[in-house]
């Protein structure tokens, strides 16, 4: 099987998954003592949901693209959705062109 994540950028267990970890790397940027963050299963850093891949699945429409029209969300989920709306300020709201990927996220 060959698996290719562009396919998948986006998607509900993605959006689970960087949620996840965003809150945690903000928790432990509260403490004063550094850390290290190594993702040793992470993809690109970048995904473009207007390609060919992305838009063969459209994966990222019951994902990133859902909670962007939720309403009342915790202040974590916030954060990252501030994080997703960065990395596309030059395009409409609902129009997301590039979805961060793992290895984005600890810059952010």
């Amino acid at each position: 099987m060959n698996y290719r994540h562009a396919f998948h950028a986006g998607n509900f267990a993605d959006v689970l998954k960087h949620c996840v970890l965003v809150a945690l790397l903000e928790s432990l940027k509260q403490k004063q003592a550094p850390f290290c963050y190594i993702d040793t299963h992470a993809g690109s850093g970048r995904y473009d949901l207007h390609g060919e891949d992305a838009l063969k699945t459209r994966e990222h429409a019951d994902g990133i693209l859902r909670l962007l029209d939720a309403a009342r969300l915790p202040s974590a989920l916030h954060v990252y959705l501030n994080l997703v709306r960065a990395m596309n300020s030059h395009r409409p709201a609902h129009d997301l062109a590039v979805y961060p990927g793992s290895p984005c996220w600890p810059a952010c």
